[in-house]
């Protein structure tokens, strides 16, 4: 019986080990040569101006009749205008092909103030590139060159799918010396760096220099990345790169490829990631979704979303946190009507918003003037009203609320991160001006059992919601 039970356990850990070899190729030559063709090498020419004020910014102080004015007027006359000519500057970077006419995705930052852009395929076969469109957002660009024959091309796979520890594989041209491949995996997911839209892709495959703008691979030869920076104290690769996941890509580029430009969704709000104890004066089963902090005029406030309500999802696709509503609006097309669900007031709502277009959106907000008494001290604060003096100082014009006069140093509230000078607008989602009205919500909150109340603040014109503890 014993032996049985071994001869099993041994026969199903061969086939778990046969099996992660048979993921694992023992080589990746085979998918080299499948995509490789697809990969190329991009070269960009820009003209630099002469400089006005002659030769390393030196304008030299001669005396008139100087022995030397003849020489330095000779000179400057050889080399220009201002004691330079136009020179002309190139740069280096990748790129790969997504069609058989000769669409090319590359990154902005590669092409960005060329004149001229050569695109030189694996072949040694040299084209010029036409600009079709560029998104600085996401760092992505779209060039065609016209060949005389149908191209090799790739296609992009789904980044969503890919798991850290997958084998990926990087193409391109670093550092210039041409076709390049280098292997590793996927170190992590959902990187950000510096864009409201960054979805980066970490791997240690190498990345360098030259390599911007080419493609990373999964071992399908789908393209699950653009390989676009590095983090390197020495500007070398030491095995983080950052590609962001095609997932986003795929969408900017269909974008350029019919418009010639993005168009994203707008949904018109100003929001926050739920905390724990945001969630908790919410009343809400976990902290998720994005809290509204500001309606200006547009798309959210047309279909009646209100500050404080809680979006939790967007056409059908469930909120996590702020950066995946921006994304999934941003994915969203334009003048499209959509349904999404917000927590408002404890209670679940289903508003109807049509989207504007990110790109053209100019929101502005205002509110009436109101009128105060006043200070109170409570919960470790001292409010005060927001008057004429205050408004003015604290460049808060149009707003309701009052203004957080002196906070206690050992309070919950200075914990969160509250200070002089911060505008109380909403408490308990509900709008006050008064210091009164602030003691009067507070009074009923902790006689309704509450542990915590949730208030709406602006410092410096920017809204945020912090959850204030009602426990003496």
């Amino acid at each position: 019986m014993w032996l049985g039970a071994a001869l099993v356990a041994m026969t199903l850990l061969m086939a778990q080990v046969a099996h992660a070899q048979a993921e694992r190729p023992d080589t990746f030559a085979d998918l080299v040569d499948q995509v490789g063709d697809a990969v190329v090498n991009i070269t960009t020419t820009s003209i630099v101006a002469a400089r006005q004020d002659g030769p390393q910014g030196i304008q030299p102080m001669l005396p008139p009749g100087s022995p030397f004015e003849e020489f330095f007027n000779d000179f400057m006359n050889r080399n220009g205008p201002g004691g330079q000519v136009p020179r002309r500057s190139q740069a280096l970077g990748s790129g790969f092909v997504i069609s058989e006419d000769g669409f090319i995705v590359t990154n902005n930052h590669v092409i960005e103030g060329a004149d001229e852009i050569s695109v030189e395929f694996r072949s040694g076969e040299m084209l010029q590139a036409e600009l079709i469109g560029t998104d600085p957002n996401t760092d992505i660009a779209l060039l065609k060159v016209d060949p005389a024959a149908p191209l090799t091309s790739v296609s992009f796979g789904d980044s969503d799918a890919l798991r850290v520890g997958d084998w990926v594989m990087a193409m391109g041209n670093p550092l210039g010396q041409g076709f390049s491949v280098s292997v590793g995996v996927v170190s992590a997911r959902g990187r950000e760096l510096s864009g409201a839209y960054d979805d980066f892709i970490q791997t240690d495959a190498a990345i360098n220099r030259g390599n911007s703008g080419g493609p990373l691979f999964n071992l399908e030869g789908e393209v699950i990345g653009v390989n676009t920076a590095i983090l390197s104290p020495n500007g070398g690769s030491i095995g983080i790169g950052f590609s962001m996941a095609s997932a986003v890509v795929s969408d900017v580029v269909n974008q350029l490829q019919q418009f010639g430009e993005t168009r994203r969704g707008w949904l018109g709000v100003r929001i926050q990631d739920v905390s724990q104890d945001i969630a908790d004066g919410l009343s809400l089963d976990e902290a998720r979704g994005a809290l509204v902090t500001d309606v200006p005029e547009g798309p959210a406030r047309d279909a009646g979303v209100e500050v404080g309500d809680v979006i939790l999802s967007f056409d059908g696709q469930d909120i996590e946190d702020t950066r995946e509503l921006v994304r999934v609006v941003a994915a969203a097309p334009v003048g499209e009507t959509v349904e999404m669900d917000v927590l408002r007031a404890g209670a679940m709502e289903t508003l109807s918003v049509t989207l504007g277009r990110r790109e053209t959106a100019d929101a502005t907000a205002g509110q009436p003037d109101p009128v105060k008494p006043a200070s109170v001290d409570l919960l470790g604060l001292r409010l005060g009203p927001l008057g004429a003096e205050a408004r003015a100082e604290l460049q808060a014009r149009g707003l309701n609320g009052v203004v957080i006069e002196a906070v206690d140093p050992n309070s919950d509230a200075a914990s969160k991160g509250l200070q002089a000078g911060d505008i109380v607008t909403e408490l308990a989602q509900m709008p006050i001006s008064t210091p009164q009205e602030f003691e009067q919500i507070v009074t009923e909150a902790r006689d309704a059992g509450q542990k915590s109340i949730l208030l709406l603040i602006r410092r410096g014109g920017d809204p945020r919601f912090v959850a204030l503890s009602l426990l003496e």
